[in-house]
């Protein structure tokens, strides 16, 4: 019920602009994910169902991330793209420019030609100022693209998260996919900026060791080597140097660094775990604060934390054994060609300026080939962060196809036929597992009526009337709606957004759906009116209005939109008698026709409605035992096509 404003029309100006909507083909196609492979609940033992897990896992991350570049997908993804390799190649010109003058420089050097060291002096800082130049604009498009790519995936997920209240049916299902705040927040910003630092890494790679190592071949040429009389020719022995300390520095860091994405998605999740339960703790800080129970959380959360400590220790010398290798490279790498090149020097047949290209060379091919030397860690931190966001895809996966299959009991939701405006056609409510909650309830409700919901605590009536507002998928039977009814719900526990008071009271509505004297009006008769004058204030509403006080907030909400239909959980369980009798009375009379269902223990409600249906908990769910008139109504008998029996189980 909600208004969804369009934004402006996109302009030329918004081109590099990743704040906009995205369309609903993209969100189709991210929808049409499949179901996970049959072998991963097959004949396989656990190692092997978790290896063929985490391998789907990326799988599934790519299904959807890949649609940035897709018909539906991001606009600008393809010109950043190939802009990006463009200029990725423009640079490693200009390192083999540079490369090239740093030969020439130190050949005018050793030949003492002062004309062209001032001359190739002077070249130098156009080389420095075009390849500083390229890095700059590489570096712009390289995260323009992340976060354009990021910008799209989020934007999809949460459409996807959102859904058919699919944020709220995760809690109630199991899965791996606890915290998708953290999910879809930090493990999505690593999850789609290190993938283009991994292909531009690459790509410069393979390019700069393509390109160098012509360099070292022609250079070098062959070096031969007297043994026991023998002379040894080895052709190109500068690439084959290249190849060979590639080779020994590779399989080190790949085999020091084996564990390191096992150890690095654990880290993740430890933190994600550590990180939920500092805000269990400041969100329900009132209820910690009046029970005393800081030396309890304190313990709950040490323990949690030494699970991270423990993590990053674990992490610390996978990073100490990788650091080993990198850094023990990068001192040694320089060396090598000069100490290789060194006979060849002294004996005339190579200059100085030969001698140190060669060294530049092949330091620069030892940093493409040790590429994966440097970027193993956030390898490894990439792929847990990928996984962790497929694992909630993959749940959001399994709702939306309990959504569409015939084989999963979901309750239907209609349009209700002879005038109703609510009816309940045998409809079951169960949980996720199948365990049933309420069974088979047959109620018609008409235009006008304001009905009760009683029962014992335990037998169900809170998960019917969220069955009732759509936020229960699960069971049978259907619900069913008069055309263009408008549904409205207050919890027990009222949602205040954050941002003004203006924008508490007209949620979900816009801030400015309502000019500031309705809204003032509105607050006057919930009894709120001493807060009028801080309708523009931003404040921590949440936290600085009372339990009473947000029922009423949530009131004047209710008197704003004026729904057809109102479903009442406890709405007015933090009231006094007093008050909840002045809000019950405000309501009826200035929302006459609006049809109320409600849910409340307190014998004082039932003055306020006109019928009363009674739900008793019993063995296979909950059933109704009775519908009673609580007032006398000028209305057609309403239709209760079954009354249950209160004997039949």
């Amino acid at each position: 019920m909600s208004h969804v404003k369009p934004g402006p029309k996109p302009t030329v100006a918004d081109s590099f602009n990743d704040d906009e909507p995205l369309s609903s083909e993209a969100v189709e196609v991210l929808d049409a994910a499949p179901a996970p492979p049959a072998e991963l609940e097959g004949q396989l033992s656990p190692e092997e169902a978790e290896e063929a897990r985490k391998a789907y896992l990326l799988k599934r991350f790519w299904m959807s991330a890949r649609g940035f570049w897709g018909h539906h997908g991001d606009r600008l993804a393809w010109v950043c793209s190939i802009g990006l390799l463009v200029l990725i190649g423009m640079n490693v010109g200009f390192q083999y420019g540079i490369n090239v003058w740093n030969r020439e420089i130190f050949d005018a050097i050793e030949q003492r030609n002062a004309s062209n060291v001032y001359f190739l002096g002077a070249l130098f800082p156009p080389l420095v100022l075009g390849s500083v130049g390229l890095v700059t604009l590489q570096v712009f498009i390289r995260m323009m693209m992340q976060r354009r790519w990021r910008s799209w995936l989020t934007k999809a997920l949460i459409a996807r998260w959102l859904a058919n209240g699919r944020y709220y049916q995760l809690n109630l299902i199991g899965g791996d996919h606890q915290n998708p705040e953290a999910r879809m927040s930090e493990d999505m910003r690593i999850a789609t900026e290190s993938p283009v630092d991994f292909v531009a890494g690459v790509i410069a790679a393979f390019l700069s060791a393509s390109t160098f190592i012509v360099v070292l071949w022609t250079i070098g040429g062959a070096l031969s080597l007297p043994i026991g009389g023998v002379t040894i020719t080895i052709p190109g022995f500068l690439v084959a140097a290249a190849v060979v300390y590639a080779i020994i520095t590779s399989s080190s860091i790949a085999f020091i660094g084996r564990n390191f994405v096992k150890v690095s998605e654990v880290k993740n999740q430890v933190e994600a775990e550590f990180r939920y339960s500092l805000t269990r703790v400041r969100e329900n800080g009132e209820s910690i604060a009046l029970l005393g129970g800081e030396e309890e959380e304190r313990s709950d959360l040490d323990k949690t934390f030494r699970n991270v400590r423990q993590q990053w220790r674990l992490l610390a010398h996978q990073y100490m054994r990788t650091t080993l290798v990198s850094h023990g490279s990068m001192l040694v790498a320089p060396v090598v060609p000069v100490l290789l090149c060194a006979p060849k020097f002294l004996d005339g047949s190579m200059s100085l300026g030969q001698v140190m290209q060669a060294a530049s060379a092949f330091t620069i091919v030892q940093s493409a080939f040790g590429w994966l030397v440097d970027n193993y860690p956030r390898l490894a931190d990439w792929n847990a962060c990928a996984r962790r966001v497929a694992s909630l895809m993959m749940s959001i996966d399994g709702l939306q196809r309990a959504e569409d299959s015939e084989t999963f009991g979901r309750i239907k939701r209609g349009e209700a036929e002879g005038g109703a405006m609510l009816t309940l056609n045998e409809l079951s409510v169960s949980l996720g597992d199948g365990t049933a909650v309420v069974k088979e309830t047959q109620v018609e409700i008409e235009p006008g009526e304001r009905v009760l919901v009683a029962g014992e605590s335990g037998s169900g009536k809170s998960t019917l009337v969220r069955a009732i507002a759509g936020l229960w998928p699960w069971g049978d039977g259907s619900v069913n709606f008069r055309a263009d009814s408008r549904l409205f719900m207050l919890p027990q526990r009222p949602y205040i957004p954050s941002g003004t008071l203006r924008r508490a009271v007209a949620y979900p509505h816009g801030a400015d759906a309502w000019d500031e004297e309705q809204i003032g009006t509105a607050l006057d008769k919930v009894g709120l009116g001493h807060l009028k004058e801080k309708i523009e204030d931003e404040a921590p509403w949440d936290h600085t209005l009372s339990g009473g006080e947000k029922q009423r907030l949530a009131f004047a909400r209710l008197l704003l939109h004026d729904p057809d239909i109102v479903v009442l959980d406890e709405a007015t369980s933090a009231l006094d008698e007093k008050s909840q009798d002045a809000i019950m009375e405000t309501v009826i009379r200035e929302l006459p026709k609006v049809t109320i269902v409600s849910v409340g223990h307190r014998a004082e409600l039932e003055a306020f409605h006109s019928r009363k249906i009674t739900l008793e908990r019993r063995d296979g769910g909950a059933r109704l035992v009775s519908d009673i008139e609580l007032s006398p109504r000028k209305r057609k008998r309403h239709v209760l096509t079954r009354l249950l029996d209160p004997s039949r189980k």
